[in-house]
């Protein structure tokens, strides 16, 4: 069998923080520590790989990991001249996870270990101290039961406080010794009749119960979930961390503690922690006593009474503070660090890149650029895009008391305070009196477009992250929480019922969506500011990447926001959005409802100067920059009436009997929609709709041009084209209808016609479709539906099945999905720069504004992306990213 086993300790070690994929990240970095002859206490790390043996052998351990770490034991023995298991100077261990990333408190930890009926007295008569030996060993025996044997902790916890209580203890003060003795066989007689299992006496048995034991912890639902939400791959699995222990309980002049090299909160340049007096680690997680600051400084910024480390351990502060900027300057970067203090000698038992707020990472990445640590470029690359999320949206002031009523999906984030209204149409009547609303669904349709962009935030009970009201409230830059099951809509009497709470149509509610909170009530928020150190990093981010970024924007407000965000043009203006808003969806319905391409032609007539305005301003607001305008794409289906008193409407507006209203309704009914008469295939079938759109767009580009000084280069997109023949028909309309508006308006004006490529078919024949198209932007939203043969709408009730059963790692309608839908656009995009090689690329769907796609576009050479107008900011700092990594490569 290869090594599964690497030591370290007093100066030596076996590997590195170079190597923590094999060792996980605590002991890549216990080893750096003692390799650079600080002191940590010596141990073993047993690899990563031991862990997917352990998986594989059944959960069970091999008999030749066992002899390797039985022989690492020895070493440790050797450097503290303890032995595991004697009944004089007993070798204590404490045995930790160590995933390859940081998974705070997800898996399992066993300290003490070694503990028995017979060491526990020789550790009393070792430390000079049986109170701190029976404490330490009724902690052993909680921690076994629980992680190991499976007894839940608070049935230990009740015996304690019982026995505390019946003595007259404070539930924060020690006992004496012989009270923790009771206490210990209190707890022995638990496990035996909760369980019918005898505490293990033998301290070997206890070792392989506490490492497999860990090793089982990489399986739990904490940590299972944990890796979902952070694309944590499961087959990494975890290394198991065995050291000699060393206490901070150990009296007054002993501690355990926490620190950061900066604040993580804010950045600031200064040393941050806390730590605890005679106590060891668990005592702070437990939260029964108050931890102390560990600066003077933070204690009087805190007003505290009790005295900082800084005052009550000046010596061994002080060495802390030295180690603590040396571990910064060595690993360049911020460090959350672990310590204890053992009778006044300082023990170091972790260091790791400190988890931070995204606002202190901007600080301390540019503060480490004028210290001269790191180079513009490391520091561009320390940020994690997802997470500029938290500084583009208004949040919740995180100092408030939440009042939570329910919880759903994070679905778009920022936070949002108003009104409940339950339709649409309240939403733009409120809006219109200057009233802030929230618009509860319980899931929206395209034809509440009108009331999503009204309202402040969007709730909707159904649905998941890649639902309409996700997808179009992510576009909007508006909060959104979806999926929000624990709460109920009452449509008919105009209620939403939650947690404790039954709210009415005008109750005031706030949504967090970025965690998936509704709570009741006002709410104070945080603006978002970006300047300062934002500005720096994203200016940076700019000068270092090669694509450029545009948005998908439909409205000016949309474009002028996503401009002050950095969009360098408009990727996708979905055109079909604009028929929505006020009397246009009358209009609309008229002319898809008429029988005649004499009606329909009478009914676009009247939505050309609309459409034409909205152009307009678009091409206005952009100013030169390029605009991308898609062609009508959804079913026709999507803009009619639903609801009776929707259809006897509009029958009665067209002067139709309600029934002949209906017989015209099933006519256009379609079965399967999304794969149905939609996208080029209206063109085709009514070519007078895309030749109004393409009049509405060259003379908006007229327009534009004049009032603005700017030349504009329209970019029309013909969806859903799968023929080149198909491409060349409406090319042809589109055509004709510019050189006809050119004539009447004395004005020459350069275009482009292109398509989204959103079918597998047009991705392969991409070298025929490319002699008719100028550009190819990809749609991976419907690419992705196409490809799986999975509705993106339906998808959310199995394909977090799937995550959980290990048949996926992503969800692939938010992560592309490189190996299928990835490899067909690398396909479309060679064969389409083979027939036309200045051929224009560049990616519209949702994943235009995810990380990792932004990193396959840019391996691939796309020339822009295009997202949200509030994940502009994120798109610009994944793409220098991926040219980062694509130069270092």
């Amino acid at each position: 069998m290869a090594k599964l086993i690497y030591s370290f300790g007093f100066g030596r070690a076996e590997g590195g923080a170079k190597d923590v994929e094999v060792l996980g990240g605590k002991g890549a970095h216990l080893a750096e520590m003692a390799g650079l002859g600080l002191p940590v206490p010596p141990g073993l790390t047993v690899t990563a790989d031991a862990c997917s043996h352990y998986y594989a052998n059944e959960r069970r351990l091999d008999e030749e990991l066992k002899k390797q770490i039985i022989s690492g034991i020895a070493l440790i023995e050797g450097e503290t001249g303890r032995r595991f298991g004697a009944s004089e100077k007993p070798l204590l261990l404490s045995v930790r996870s160590g995933a390859r990333v940081s998974m705070p408190g997800m898996m399992d930890t066993v300290l003490n270990l070694g503990l028995n009926d017979e060491t526990v007295e020789a550790l009393a008569e070792d430390s000079k101290d049986a109170r701190f030996a029976w404490d330490s060993y009724r902690r052993f025996i909680q921690m076994y039961g629980d992680v190991v044997m499976g007894l839940d902790h608070e049935a230990f916890e009740e015996i304690l406080e019982d026995e505390k209580a019946r003595r007259g203890y404070e539930l924060d003060t020690e006992m004496a010794a012989e009270d923790w003795q009771e206490v210990v066989e209190a707890y022995k007689h638990l496990l035996d009749e909760e369980l019918g299992a005898a505490f293990p006496q033998d301290p070997h048995a206890q070792l392989w119960g506490a490492v497999g034991a860990v090793f089982s912890s990489w399986m739990n639902a904490r940590a299972i979930t944990y890796r979902q939400l952070h694309n944590i791959p499961e087959h990494w699995g975890t290394a198991v961390n065995i050291q000699a222990m060393v206490f901070g309980n150990l009296g007054n002049s002993s501690a355990t503690g926490v620190a950061f090299t900066r604040n993580p909160s804010t950045g600031e340049a200064a040393l941050y922690g806390e730590f605890l007096v005679n106590a060891q680690g668990e005592d702070v997680v437990a939260g029964i006593r108050t931890p102390q600051s560990i600066t003077e400084q933070a204690r009087i910024d805190s007003g505290a009474d009790r005295p900082s480390m800084e005052k009550l351990m000046p010596d061994v502060f002080a060495e802390l503070r030295a180690i603590c900027a040396r571990l910064e300057s060595h690993y360049r970067d911020m460090q959350d660090i672990e310590f204890t203090v053992e009778r006044g000698r300082l023990w170091m038992l972790q260091t790791r890149a400190a988890k931070r707020s995204t606002r202190a990472a901007m600080k301390v990445a540019v503060d480490m650029v004028e210290e001269g640590l790191i180079k513009h470029e490391e520091a561009v690359s320390r940020i994690d895009p997802s997470s500029l999320d938290q500084l583009l949206h208004p949040t919740i002031d995180p100092r408030v008391n939440r009042q939570v009523i329910g919880h759903g999906l994070p679905a778009s984030p920022g936070a949002a305070t108003g009104a409940i209204v339950f339709t649409a149409e309240e939403a733009v009547a409120a809006a219109e009196e200057g009233r802030k609303v929230i618009l509860l669904r319980v899931e929206t349709s395209p034809e509440d477009i009108h009331g999503m962009h009204a309202a402040e935030a969007i709730l909707t009970t159904r649905g998941g992250m890649t639902s309409h009201a996700a997808v179009v409230a992510r576009g909007m830059g508006i909060p959104c929480v979806v999926g929000a099951g624990t709460m109920r809509i009452d449509i008919r009497n105009e209620q939403l019922i939650g947690t404790g709470a039954t709210l009415k149509k005008g109750d005031v509610i706030t949504i967090d969506g970025s965690s998936g909170q509704v709570l009741k009530g006002v709410v104070p928020m945080v603006q978002p500011e970006l300047s300062g150190d934002f500005a720096r990093i994203m200016k940076w981010a700019d000068e270092m990447r090669r694509m450029t970024v545009r948005t998908n924007a439909d409205t000016p407000a949309d474009a002028r926001a996503a401009r002050a965000f950095g969009a360098e043009g408009i990727g996708l203006c979905r055109t079909e959005h604009m028929f929505f808003e006020g009397e246009r969806i009358h209009v609309m319905r008229e002319m898809i409802l008429a029988e005649s391409e004499e009606g329909r032609r009478r009914c676009l007539d009247k939505l050309l100067p609309m459409q034409r305005d909205d152009f307009a301003g678009l091409f206005c607001v952009m100013h030169g920059l390029p605009v991308t305008i898609r062609l009508l794409d959804p079913p026709l289906h999507e803009f009619l009436p639903k609801t009776d008193g929707e259809i006897a409407e509009v029958a009665s507006a067209m002067g139709m009997e309600e029934k002949a209203m209906r017989e015209r309704l099933d006519a256009l009914h379609e079965f399967n929609p999304m794969l149905g008469h939609r996208g080029c295939r209206l063109a085709i079938s009514y070519p007078e709709i895309a030749e109004m759109q393409a009049r509405a767009i060259f003379e908006a580009a007229v327009e534009a041009a004049r009032e603005t000084g700017a030349p504009v280069v329209p970019e029309i997109m013909v969806p859903l084209v799968g023929l080149r023949s198909e491409l060349d028909y409406i090319k042809a309309r589109i055509d004709a209808v510019a050189e006809a508006v050119m004539q009447e308006a004395s004005m020459a004006i350069d275009y482009l016609i292109g398509t989204m490529i959103e079918l597998p078919r047009a991705a392969l024949r991409a070298h025929v479709i490319a002699e008719a198209a100028q550009f190819f932007s990809f749609g991976t939203n419907d690419l992705t539906q196409t490809t799986f043969g999975i509705s993106r709408d339906d998808a959310s009730a199995f394909l977090p099945t799937y995550q959980r059963k290990g048949i996926i790692e992503h969800d692939p309608f938010i992560s592309l999905d490189f190996d299928g839908v990835g490899e067909l656009i690398r396909i479309a995009a060679e064969r389409g720069r083979r027939t036309r090689n200045d051929m224009k690329l560049g990616i519209c769907g949702e994943h235009g504004g995810d990380p990792a796609s932004i990193h396959f576009c840019e391996e691939i050479g796309l020339d822009y992306v295009s997202c949200s107008p509030f994940r502009v900011p994120i798109a610009r700092l994944a793409a220098a990213q991926a040219a980062i990594v694509m130069r270092a490569n």
